[in-house]
């Protein structure tokens, strides 16, 4: 549909008008419709990052079970949460969705922790995407497409690389939701295409079709798995593998941080996201464990650790290329997700800004006249995200931090949903749970704290820094400055029939 329509002029006419009813004025373009919003998630999430970066995470914990069953327990969590999360953001479509949605259900205290977690866990996914971009340009196009020997290189290459990496990502968002929306939409069909053909020639190169690995336990923990993970129990060693479907699956509040960019986001956005994730996990799942079937010997394959895939694609059975064209493509929707992902991030950051919850709000609340995208927040996620990379620069320490603080904020206006649902929580959108909500709820609280757990486990306690200073921050920030300066969103206040305000709203505490 053109954007001139009708019928989508009533829509975007409708959405400015609900998006005034909350507080807010249409700045941003919205230009978005189903398939781009739809497109945004999906990519941010792309089965083929976190799918062939963190593989080893699951396999080197418990063999074929951790994907064949781990993958799963994970992708039904994540569809639960994702429900969740739906729910609110049909009756509360805004850009920085989580931030807004606890500020409305839990207080402004709430809302401002929120935005921090969720702030902090998408540098992270920004940082371990554009790391895990350069690990696959270095293994997959570099050395065996162009010959390069990149087996001395170390932390000031990687260094650079991301800089240059996310800088361009920045560039593309920097001039406007229009060209950003475009390569996410190529980046959906490009990671659809790609899984299918990887999956096609992995099962096409099985030597014998044993379903049984999937579901095979084998505590690969410690040397059997590479040193992955340190050697565990099993249960320990399951729990740990759990990094790769949440890792993986993640991110899709991308469709919530576009909503004021998006065409009849009250019903697109919901929609769009439980689509991403359900198409991922089902994708997902078929790409993955058609590695496992294709290892010629599962047990030495473990031993290789984080080089499982790349020792797989090498091996792949078709031309140089064919190989060489499918390793690229890999890269280029490794890159488009980490673009999706400076998206989400940059509209975080505008939308806090946007009620002062940063320190330089006015500044990174600054909308491009030109683009109408809000640029200082795009370069600002560019630079903090890079840092991310120098402080830590090991891709499983990012990819835990990015998953614990990303459900964490998540897992934060769905338990203040809980408790308001049905008392001060009575305006709902068109997607509800009906019964189901309050026990998806209770799943994704529980969850999230065992995730909490897994995430500040040996290999990944390099975190613990950022999880313990995070709490310090938050707490005595609040308490010490934010709360008596934050004012939190915007309440609508019905106002004197003739005043100043009469067609507006008046700003006052949630």
């Amino acid at each position: 549909m053109s954007d001139k329509t009708p019928e989508v002029k009533s829509l975007t006419d409708a959405d400015a008008h609900e998006l005034h009813k909350m507080g807010y004025t249409q700045e941003l373009a919205r230009r978005m419709h189903g398939f781009s919003n739809f497109a945004i998630s999906f990519s941010t999430i792309c089965i083929l990052a976190g799918g062939i970066t963190s593989f080893q995470a699951g396999f080197s914990s418990t063999g074929g079970f951790g994907i064949g069953v781990g993958w799963l327990v994970g992708g039904a969590f994540a569809l639960i949460v994702a429900a969740a999360m739906a729910q609110i953001a049909s009756a509360y479509p805004t850009a920085g969705g989580l931030y807004h949605w606890s500020s409305i259900l839990g207080g402004r205290g709430w809302g401002w922790a929120t935005a921090w977690v969720n702030l902090l866990g998408l540098i992270f996914v920004v940082a371990s995407v554009n790391v895990g971009v350069y690990t696959l340009f270095s293994q997959l196009v570099l050395t065996p497409v162009f010959g390069i020997d990149v087996s001395h290189w170390g932390p000031w290459q990687q260094a650079l690389a991301v800089s240059l990496i996310t800088a361009s990502q920045a560039v593309f968002n920097h001039i406007g939701i229009r060209v950003t929306s475009k390569l996410t939409d190529f980046s959906g069909y490009l990671i659809l295409a790609v899984a299918v053909i990887l999956t096609l020639i992995m099962f096409y190169s099985i030597p014998v079709l044993d379903v049984s690995r999937l579901f095979t336990f084998v505590n690969n923990s410690g040397a059997p798995g590479g040193n992955v993970i340190p050697h565990s129990s099993g249960l320990m060693a399951f729990a740990l593998g759990l990094l790769l479907p949440m890792y993986t699956i993640t991110g899709f509040d991308a469709s919530a941080h576009t909503a004021e960019e998006t065409v009849n986001a009250k019903v697109t956005v919901p929609r769009s996201m439980l689509h991403a994730v359900l198409w991922s996990v089902l994708f997902g799942y078929i790409l993955i464990c058609s590695f496992v079937l294709a290892m010629h010997n599962p047990a030495a394959a473990a031993k290789d650790g984080g080089s499982v895939v790349f020792n797989l694609l090498a091996g792949l059975p078709i031309p140089v290329a064919l190989k060489s064209t499918l390793y690229i493509a890999i890269v280029v929707a490794n890159y488009l997700c980490a673009l999706a992902c400076v998206t989400s991030t940059s509209r975080m950051v505008f939308a806090f800004a946007r009620d002062g919850g940063l320190p330089g709000s006015h500044w990174l609340r600054r909308v491009s006249p030109r683009y109408k995208s809000p640029v200082n927040a795009v370069w600002t996620v560019a630079v903090l995200s890079v840092a991310a990379t120098l402080y830590s620069p090991a891709f499983t320490a990012l990819a835990a931090g990015c998953a614990m603080f990303l459900y964490v904020s998540y897992a934060m206006p769905i338990a203040a949903g809980l408790f308001a649902e049905g008392k001060t929580w009575t305006d709902f959108g068109p997607f509800r749970l009906g019964a189901l909500s309050k026990p998806f709820a209770a799943i994704t609280v529980l969850g999230v704290l065992g995730l909490i757990f897994i995430a500040l486990q040996p290999p990944n306690d390099i975190i613990d820094n950022y999880a313990i200073a995070s709490v310090v921050l938050l707490v005595g920030g609040w308490f010490l400055f934010e709360r008596r300066r934050f004012v939190g969103p915007p309440q609508i206040k019905p106002a004197a029939a003739g005043s100043a305000e009469s067609e507006g709203l008046v700003r006052e505490n949630v």
